[in-house]
């Protein structure tokens, strides 16, 4: 049993079973809360509820409430009034429908509670309803009045309880209209890929080993302050400059996930990046590595070229002199096909010899 106050007492509607329940907090804050003072004199600043005819303070028991009509007139409202509405909801929860849990928008939920058996004959119907929704793999939805409205209810199993998420109603959720960018986008698949390693290399986390930094910060500036000490400073931030190449941010993300889960350079994944276009701002080529050795090949291959022609050329005057070698007849058989006169006086000079 939570040893928590209730905030509301009533039933479970299951059908025609009542289950009678207790409403209360699922959650809590530990959020640290401030004092409004005088900055002159530290000083509390308080606020009084005064009444406005008579002019006086008054206390709580003697406040209501009341609703303003139009014209400023204001009507009473009693706690009296509000248990009588008709409605099944105003001391009920009632189970409606039951849905897949994958059917309602995250964007609905609203405050958790837990729901308690409300004593021991609530014990065989409230057991009774949590094994339903174990073995269906659903959630109930519900509707139930509290804080002077009817609201709507998811009911879904936690360990051995019954939790209740409050819903916004679906018209109180607001279309994403104008939210996503408006100008047309294009996200290369080597981006998809960065993003996915990146993704990959920060990986899951244990939501018990997250906490509040903020406050444990606030917290040792306010033990400082409370013992005279000089409250600590924040690090400077470090500097980060424009990123004007999303692919670079992208990679370098995914080196610094990497290097803050202690891998090594050698074990990152192999990332290609894509060829960049040239630009003004883009970096000099690099004088090493494939774009080099590249060159290097077409360097040789202009010598190469240059030192045959000249050799040709002498060969080609040897071979005008007489000189009967293997160079020069390469020459006069080069020569033959680019000149095609000689060819076809070649070819009578052959067939004249096959008559004789």
């Amino acid at each position: 049993m939570l040893h928590v106050r209730s905030i509301w007492n009533g039933a479970i509607s299951f059908g025609l079973v009542s289950i009678p329940i207790k409403l209360v907090n699922a959650t809590e804050s530990h959020s640290i809360s401030f004092r409004q003072i005088h900055t002159e004199d530290g000083g509390r600043i308080r606020y009084r509820k005064v009444c406005e005819l008579e002019d006086r303070e008054v206390t709580g028991q003697e406040i209501g409430k009341g609703y303003e009509d139009a014209d400023g007139t204001i009507i009473p409202i009693t706690d009296e009034d509000l248990s009588r509405l008709p409605i099944p909801t105003a001391r009920t929860i009632e189970i409606v429908a039951f849905v897949p849990g994958d059917r309602i928008d995250p964007l609905q939920m609203d405050a958790a509670y837990y729901l308690a058996a409300g004593g021991a004959p609530a014990a065989k119907p409230y057991t009774l309803l949590r094994e339903a929704l174990k073995r269906s793999n659903k959630v109930a939805i519900a509707k139930f009045a509290l804080r002077g409205r009817e609201r709507l209810g998811m009911l879904r199993v936690v360990g051995d309880a019954i939790a209740m998420h409050g819903l916004l109603w679906p018209d109180e959720v607001r279309a994403p209209e104008g939210v996503a960018p408006d100008t047309g986008v294009t996200v290369r698949d080597k981006e998809l890929d960065l993003a996915d390693a990146l993704m990959d290399t920060l990986g899951e986390v244990d939501l018990e080993d997250l906490h509040d930094e903020y406050r444990e910060a606030v917290e040792e500036v306010i033990a400082a302050k409370a013992a005279g000490e000089a409250p600590p400073e924040a690090p400077a931030p470090e500097r980060v400059g424009k990123v004007l190449d999303l692919m670079a941010a992208l990679e370098n993300s995914v080196r610094a996930a990497r290097e803050s889960r202690g891998e090594q350079p050698g074990d990152e994944a192999e990332v290609k990046r894509l060829p960049q276009r040239r630009t003004s701002r883009s970096a000099p080529k690099e004088t090493g590595g494939k774009k080099s050795t590249s060159t290097a090949k077409k360097t040789a291959a202009k010598k190469t070229a240059s030192s045959a022609r000249k050799s040709t050329a002498k060969t080609g005057q040897g071979a005008k002199a007489g000189e009967d070698t293997k160079a020069g007849q390469d020459t006069k058989k080069s020569t033959a096909k680019k000149t095609p006169a000689k060819k076809t006086q070649a070819k009578k000079t052959s067939s004249r010899k096959r008559t004789a």
